[in-house]
């Protein structure tokens, strides 16, 4: 077997066998086949897809890990949650307290910032003190104890989707359905789950802006979640517009404590009852959404949930207090105010613009290495649909340096389209519900 037939075979339209997917991910995370081989597959993969059977070959190996979890030991259902990234999606810092305030373990591998999008990791990173670089044997102490623990990925947990990735990020092969289904998902198999649900973000601040791709990219990974017996079921959710009002790590840390403490913008609050609603269905804890919603309200309402971040924090090593005083967060020196222009109706926003203005100030990296300031960011005032005067506040900058000030205001105002009248309708938040 060799790894230029097998890219001649990709390159032509042709179709792996499992064993010859596994001597070509195994040998290249085992530093037999070079980058540039690995590379012409992932290209070929790019232009020609591959079949449902390549797929689950794929993601097979992929999964593979050093030390696997093991955890069906915990007397209780596991259930995570992934999102494909947006703008202000802060949902997990939500969800996974409230699932697991529920009865269900979630163990949450999560990611970083990258272009315009959030990571979960550099969010919990913003609270003083809190460690997502556990051990797996910390890893399970802190999931045995709590219900839940977030961390990111480790050498231990999947490496060829560490390799993989780094490798399509530096060669142009990140859009690929397919390869994005089989990042995704050999992660989360790995984590030795009975429950998944997936939020797949569609629109402007989007990763897949068209919804016909996130549909497409939904049904590859609800089918993949199924044929390795995990119930898994896929939100299409919108992502014109940033998910609650604040977009920057400390900033979105104090929105997800407000939440929690049962109030917080209205579009946040209702994804995450609606995710934590399928959550507790995939793990056995509901019969039906309905039924899921109504214990994820209860749970808001008591402080449950609110109590068991609080158990998560002080066992990842965070400062606790933050918890009843979010004013501990990291807070910027500046805040600027971008008015609005004109009188009228916010009738469109470029979401990734509002993203990539975070990102300017610090919020984000443009490469992996890059490191993220946890206190700035912006505060959305108005969203769409919303009638404004000239001179009324459309979104607060907060900053440290001002380097980049100018051009995150830029950005800012070239993200709202106004109208005189308002529009005829708006995307629905969720907008479809697949596997349901």
């Amino acid at each position: 077997m060799r790894a230029v037939d097998l890219i001649r075979r990709k390159r032509d339209g042709g179709e792996l066998t499992p064993e010859e997917m596994d001597f070509l991910v195994s040998g290249y995370v085992r530093g037999e086949i070079p980058d540039y081989q690995m590379a012409a597959w992932l290209m070929a993969v790019v232009w020609r897809g591959l079949s449902r059977t390549e797929l689950a070959s794929l993601v097979e190996v992929m999964r593979r890990s050093p030390r696997p979890l093991r955890l069906r030991h915990l007397p209780g259902p596991r259930v995570d949650k992934h999102s494909t990234g947006g703008v202000g999606d802060k949902t997990s810092l939500v969800v996974a307290p409230l699932v697991a305030a529920a009865g269900a373990y979630v163990p949450m591998v999560s990611g970083r910032a990258l272009g315009h999008t959030g990571g979960t990791l550099d969010k919990l990173e913003s609270i003083p003190g809190f460690n997502t670089r556990l051990t797996l044997e910390q890893f399970c102490h802190v999931l045995k104890e709590t219900g839940c623990a977030l961390i990111g990925q480790t050498e231990e947990i999947a490496p060829a989707d560490r390799l993989l990735y780094a490798l399509r990020d530096a060669t142009a092969t990140v859009e690929s359905p397919y390869l994005i289904c089989a990042s995704i998902m050999s992660k989360k198999l790995s984590e030795d789950l009975d429950g998944l649900v997936l939020d797949v973000k569609t629109g402007s601040g989007a990763f897949l802006k068209s919804e016909a791709e996130a549909v497409f990219l939904a049904e590859l990974l609800v089918e993949t979640g199924r044929r390795a017996g995990v119930r898994t079921v896929a939100l299409l959710t919108d992502m014109d517009q940033p998910l609650g009002q604040s977009v920057g790590n400390a900033l979105e840390v104090a929105e997800a404590l407000e939440v929690l403490r049962g109030g917080g913008p209205a579009d946040l609050r209702e994804l995450c009852l609606e995710l934590a609603a399928w959550m507790l269905v995939v793990a056995g804890l509901a019969g039906d959404a309905r039924e899921g919603r109504q214990q994820a309200e209860r749970l808001l309402e008591s402080g449950a949930a609110l109590e068991k971040f609080r158990q998560i924090i002080g066992c990842q090593g965070g400062d606790v207090r933050v918890v009843d005083d979010p004013d501990r967060l990291p807070r910027t020196r500046h805040q600027l105010t971008v008015p609005s222009p004109r009188d009228g109706v916010v009738v469109a926003m470029d979401c990734e613009k509002i993203g990539l203005a975070a990102t300017v100030l610090g919020a984000g990296r443009a490469r992996k290495e890059d490191a993220v300031d946890p206190a700035v960011g912006l505060v959305v005032h108005c969203k769409r649909g919303d009638s404004v005067a000239a001179g009324q506040p459309l979104v607060t900058l907060h900053y440290n340096a001002g380097e980049h000030l100018e051009e995150a205001r830029r950005l800012v105002l070239e993200s709202y389209r106004f109208a005189d009248t308002a529009p005829e309708q708006l995307q629905p938040l969720v907008r479809r519900i697949l596997g349901a």
